[in-house]
């Protein structure tokens, strides 16, 4: 089901104290990304055109500037990223940008990424980590397949080793918190949803403190169009009930890897459940819902791995706009 290769190792790992500095994170980092600019004249350096060709396709629109007050063109980087994955240029010299110096010149394949992403998590690398999903990015890679097909395979390789005795515990518990890092940074350079979109909100609830999962579907809802927030982990039904009062969405999502007890689980579904607006679609997921809770909660979908939600938020975003 949704995130098991990913749960499997983060059975392990207590994330709780991280909620806050995600939350501090995140909001600091996407302002960091959004502020951030560079000139035209940079990223035509970066990518090896003409100055004059990156001035013509911002003032088509095919990529998003912005305007000082005295009117020169500055570019952000999420605007940046974006025109290179439509339009498929190579980053010659991404350090122009900031960038790793061989960001975007190596075209790995996925299973070839995938050891090189959990090489780094063991390592200890975490600039690694978030080298190889910068470059599957900008291959192209949706967010999704990134989720599914390196991150949550690397970690159930390194859960099947510490169930061997071939690494030590430490070692997956350190990757799991330069996963949370590298994902936040992901999160930054993602184009900004529209503010026509759609806003959904997600959490996981008390006893679960899985932070990769909540993570993922994030930036995956993100990615497809959605104006997401991740409410944090490990909340109570009576708190995700709140959010949901004072915030309209159009979708909720939870992400279940753990659940304590399953008759109180099943009385705050229910109370949320019954809490929500008809109109606002949940969507579940997460190893945590077996098929005899399924059987007795309601739901608008159960999605069995990110490239599956990726698919029902875009079907679901179109019918709304």
């Amino acid at each position: 089901m949704w995130f098991t290769e990913t749960a499997c190792c983060v059975n392990y790992c207590t994330v709780s104290r991280f909620f806050f500095f995600i939350h501090f994170a995140q909001l600091n980092m996407a302002r960091t990304a959004t502020e951030q600019t560079v000139s035209p004249k940079q990223v035509a350096r970066a990518i090896g055109v003409s100055e004059s060709s990156v001035k013509r396709w911002c003032d088509r629109g095919s990529i998003a500037t912005v305007r000082t007050d005295g009117g020169h063109r500055r570019i952000t980087l999420p605007a940046v990223f974006e025109f290179l994955r439509e339009n498929k240029h190579e980053l010659l010299h991404p350090d122009i940008l900031g960038l790793p110096a061989t960001s975007g010149s190596i075209g790995w394949v996925i299973e070839r990424a995938k050891e090189r992403f959990e090489r780094a998590l063991l390592d200890g690398n975490e600039a690694g980590c978030f080298h190889v999903l910068l470059d599957q990015y900008l291959a192209g890679r949706t967010v999704s397949e990134i989720g599914d097909q390196i991150v949550a395979q690397a970690f159930h390789s390194i859960g099947d080793k510490w169930a061997c005795d071939e690494i030590d515990v430490y070692h997956e518990r350190r990757g799991c918190e330069m996963c949370v890092g590298s994902l936040i940074q992901m999160r930054s350079l993602l184009p900004p949803p529209s503010q026509k979109a759609p806003v959904a909100l997600g959490a996981t609830i008390s006893g679960d403190q899985y932070a990769i999962p909540g993570l993922l579907v994030d930036l995956v809802l993100r990615e497809n169009g959605w104006q997401s927030t991740w409410l944090g982990g490990n909340l109570p039904f009576a708190s995700l009930i709140e959010a949901v009062r004072q915030n309209k969405c159009a979708m909720f999502w939870l992400s279940l890897s753990h659940i304590a007890d399953e008759d109180e689980f099943l009385r705050g579904y229910q109370d949320l459940h019954k809490s929500l607006p008809k109109k606002t679609a949940v969507i579940v997921g997460g190893r945590a819902l077996t098929e005899s809770i399924r059987r007795r909660v309601r739901y608008f979908a159960h999605c069995d791995h990110l490239e599956h939600l990726a698919e029902v938020a875009t079907k679901l975003r179109e019918n709304i706009e």
